[in-house]
């Protein structure tokens, strides 16, 4: 029979006077790390000694106790007691606690020396985090807590934050099934619903990025750099009952979110209606203040005439003061990596009211002003964009003709309005107001299928140029051949180009664009790539090339194509009526030419890419001959037929639901298959079958008889 073995029993403690106490060679820490010995003093001089010291009798030659103690593990408790003694907070005979081992015992003194500080976890983050939400609730402020902790007031409103996450996704942090930053990201929000059910939600995605986890909490949010929110104000909005802006303290945030787009949205309709009834006290008819100007919002109006008057005395000097205080702040700053926001913010607004004073005053007929009225705005930076003397086609006199090449009354050739998901105030002399621009009366009768109107054309030319880039930007091989084609056209050979490339680099910016458009897949992923080189390349621009030079040639080719993606620009655009503007028909239909090239390279796959014909997107914007056609092609031309009885709307939305996983595509976000290469020296390309119709702009290129080359579709 086995025997049983012997029970172990527990080092003695005794309270040791700290005179009796001396430092042991035995101890293994030799390295200054952590807390310093004058802060663990001032923690035990507050809290007292938590943890007591391990000694050990000192032995003398002879092998007798001195009487006397040696530390192998506790010289820092020791050292701090020293230094406490030595500022006369402690006496030299104040008693330590102490665990005292045998002076013979087998374990070697620096064995435990180093099992003390091996065996010694440190705490969780999720722990950490708990604790300080513990000592909050009982009344610790986060100063005191910093204090007590030898942290920023920051790094505890930080630790608090991540305390009031939801308990359930604690637990999945707990497991490492989520990652700090993760839950960072989940700080946005304090609904601990919203919280867990998105998690669920992403319980299967590949992408779980603090990016998405962010931009998912806030999507119902309106960013404090709004225009809306620049325009109102934020005292204005929390005047009116708004909370405090939502902040993340782990990013920065430009001011945070407001949560409340629906007070938003009241206080800009009662601004704009004041700044309205300000300008009909000059005298115009009408004003129409929208938060969105839409592109052509003038085009079937007739513009009267008027007289620009410089600036008073007292405007030149007002431009005059502007311009010093501008020069002072560019001469202080200038150089200077960091300037503060408010630094920023106070050179733009000298910017915008420059840019007023400088113009002058403008003067109108009154008789032109009585029937005329006036488009208001919101520009970025929150301000008024104000565009006087515009006539509608019913209030034109009666005995005065309109002019022969005033504009046509139906922009876009589609019969219908655009329906602007803009808000929009509209007030006229005698109280009379309308809720912006109305639906024009739906033509059931109409059969024949016009061209796509202007706007739309854009609009979609946009998503496919974002997409475009961002395929691009993920075939480094194409982006080279791309960058040194247009180089070679560019050094080699004197006529016009055929490229979409446009190198400085210059970041192509799309002047049309869906309100949605910055929240495409597309969109998401430019902006996460961009963020992930941007943490790798230095904050100073003198040490990027060294930087650069560290990276092996496939990240070099990464970056290469990341940065030429930003030079696509594969957008159709309407070009003037009469010539003279920045581009040209001619130059457009290239443009979408090489585009074409550079899709079939990479590959591009708009429906990969996230495009889905929606109501809002395309549907809504065209006309029910196009709906059908769109139905019919993507689907089955029964299916068109079950639908051809509904009103515009009701088509539009059924049209949506039956093309929900057709990936049907109109033409504009097609990539046309040649099998041809297009010839160089071509004087003129026909332009895709969506773009011709009767009613056409003539080209800038006008040959001599005053006969275009080529038409584009209104």
């Amino acid at each position: 029979m086995a025997k049983a073995l012997p029970k172990i029993t527990l080092n003695q403690s005794r309270d040791i006077p700290f005179d009796k106490l001396i430092l042991s060679q035995s101890n293994v820490r030799r390295v200054k790390n952590g807390v310093t010995i004058e802060d663990l003093a001032n923690d035990i001089e507050r809290r007292g000694l938590l943890t007591g010291l391990n000694v050990r009798p000192q032995i003398d030659e002879h092998g007798d106790e001195t009487g006397l103690f040696e530390i192998p593990a506790g010289g820092r408790r020791y050292l701090a007691i020293a230094s406490l003694v030595k500022r006369k907070r402690a006496v030299k005979t104040v008693p330590v606690p102490c665990v005292v081992k045998a002076a013979n015992d087998t374990v070697l003194a620096e064995e435990d020396s180093l099992a003390e500080n091996t065996f010694r976890e440190p705490l969780h983050p999720l722990d950490e985090f708990r604790a300080m939400q513990r000592l909050s609730d009982k009344g610790e402020g986060d100063e005191a807590i910093a204090a007590h902790f030898r942290v920023t007031p920051a790094v505890v409103r930080q630790r608090l934050k991540l305390a009031s996450v939801s308990p359930k996704l604690h637990e999945v942090y707990a497991t490492s099934e989520m990652t700090l930053d993760q839950l960072m990201a989940f700080t946005v929000s304090d609904d601990h619903k919203r919280q867990e059910d998105l998690w669920d939600q992403l319980a299967h995605s590949s992408n779980k990025s603090p990016w998405l986890i962010r931009s998912k909490l806030l999507e119902d949010k309106v960013d404090v750099a709004d225009k809306r929110v620049r325009f109102i104000g934020i005292d204005a909005y929390l005047a009116a009952g708004g909370s405090a802006p939502i902040r993340d303290l782990f990013e920065p945030d430009g001011g945070g979110w407001l949560s409340d787009p629906a007070l938003i949205d009241r206080l800009v309709d009662e601004k704009l209606r004041a700044e309205s009834e300000t300008l009909l006290g000059e005298g115009w008819k009408w004003v129409e203040a929208l938060v969105d100007l839409p592109y052509g919002y003038d085009e079937d109006c007739r513009a009267i005439a008027s007289t620009q008057e410089p600036p008073t005395e007292e405007q030149e000097a007002r431009i005059a003061a502007l311009r010093a205080e501008a020069d002072a702040l560019e001469a202080e700053w200038d150089g200077k990596g960091d300037v503060p926001a408010e630094v920023e913010a106070r050179v733009n607004a000298i910017d915008v009211e420059l840019g007023v004073l400088t113009q002058g005053r403008f003067v109108y007929n009154p008789a032109d002003v009585e029937i005329s009225g006036v488009f208001v705005g919101i520009e970025d930076d929150g301000t008024l964009y104000i565009d006087r003397g515009y006539v509608r086609a019913e209030d034109e006199p009666e005995e005065e003709d309109i002019p022969a090449d005033a504009p046509d009354a139906d922009p876009d050739g589609s019969g219908e309005a655009d329906p602007a998901d803009t808000q929009s105030v509209e007030v006229e002399r005698g109280g009379g107001e309308t809720g912006g621009a109305a639906l024009a009366e739906e033509d059931d009768d109409e059969e024949v299928i016009k061209p796509l109107p202007d706007r739309l054309v854009a609009e979609l030319t946009a998503a496919r140029t974002l997409a475009l880039q961002d395929a691009f930007a993920q075939n480094p091989s194409v982006a080279f051949a791309a960058v040194l084609h247009a180089m070679v056209l560019s050094a080699f050979y004197t006529v016009g180009t055929e490229s979409c490339m446009e190198l400085s680099v210059n970041r192509v910016y799309m002047p049309f664009q869906a309100p949605d458009l910055r929240r495409s897949a597309s969109a998401a992923s430019i902006q996460e790539r961009h963020a992930r080189w941007k943490e790798r390349l230095p904050k100073s621009d003198k040490d990027a090339w060294d930087a650069i030079q560290q990276f092996d040639g496939n990240e070099q080719a990464a970056l290469f194509a990341h940065c030429a993606a930003y030079a696509v620009n594969a957008q159709w655009e309407p070009v003037a009526k009469h010539g003279g503007g920045r581009i040209s028909a001619h130059g457009v239909a290239r443009r979408i030419d090489h585009a074409n090239v550079l899709a079939r390279a990479v590959g591009l796959d708009m429906v990969g890419a996230g495009w889905r014909p929606t109501f809002e997107n395309y549907l809504n914007r065209v006309t029910k001959p196009r709906i059908l056609e769109a139905v019919a092609e993507g689907t089955d031309p029964q299916k068109a037929g079950l639908i051809d009885h509904l009103k515009k709307g009701d088509m539009a939305r059924e049209a949506e639901r039956l093309l929900a996983d057709s990936g049907w595509l109109p033409e504009p976000l097609r990539t046309p298959v040649i099998d041809e290469p297009l010839p160089l020296d071509a004087e003129a390309e026909a332009l895709p079958a969506f773009l011709d119709g009767d009613d056409a702009l003539p080209a800038a290129d006008n040959d001599q008889d005053g006969e275009s080359d080529l038409d584009i579709a209104a």
